[in-house]
């Protein structure tokens, strides 16, 4: 099955941010290595947005995650799938452009690939409650045709109209 080309970028962030995460330097090397062989401009400034957005929002996407994972520690969550809720959560909060359930389905596929057998369940788990919560406070900020929920509006309005 051929995969989506954005998801093969995102693949690349959390590639990015795993050895960042192991080594804690050489970011603009990270990203201009695992990026290198990407044609598009755009294509890698989706990437280091992606990617400087995660590290630049770390404690917020953390205490996200903190919040769903009540009576654990963070470090017993695995890294793999830390920094997967990192890239879903900050895809829900900076990317505007991006509908939600893409962002959610692409971390869960990606999941599948790189991590445990049980990972994309709770990571699906915590990033639906993240949206709910978005959602309900009104803090979800989707722009564009398609990228949050709407529902068709009633008869009644139709006529209002």
């Amino acid at each position: 099955m051929k995969k989506f080309y954005r998801r093969i970028l995102r693949e690349k962030a959390l590639q990015i941010l795993y050895a960042y995460e192991l080594n804690g330097e050489g970011l603009t090397d990270l990203v201009e290595g695992l990026t290198s062989d990407v044609k598009s401009k755009a294509d890698r400034e989706f990437t280091a947005k992606l990617v400087n957005n995660v590290i630049a929002n770390r404690e917020l996407l953390d205490n996200k995650i903190k919040e769903r994972v009540n009576n654990w520690e963070m470090e017993r969550i695995a890294l793999i799938d830390r920094i997967l809720l990192r890239i879903g959560i900050s895809e829900l909060l900076f990317a505007p452009d991006i509908p939600p359930k893409v962002s959610i389905n692409e971390v869960i596929e990606i999941a599948k690939d790189y991590s445990t057998s049980n990972s994309s369940k709770f990571i699906n788990g915590i990033l639906d409650a993240i949206l709910s919560e978005l959602k309900n406070s009104g803090k979800l900020n989707k722009t564009g045709r398609g990228l949050i929920e709407e529902s068709l509006p009633t008869k009644s309005k139709r006529e209002a109209k």
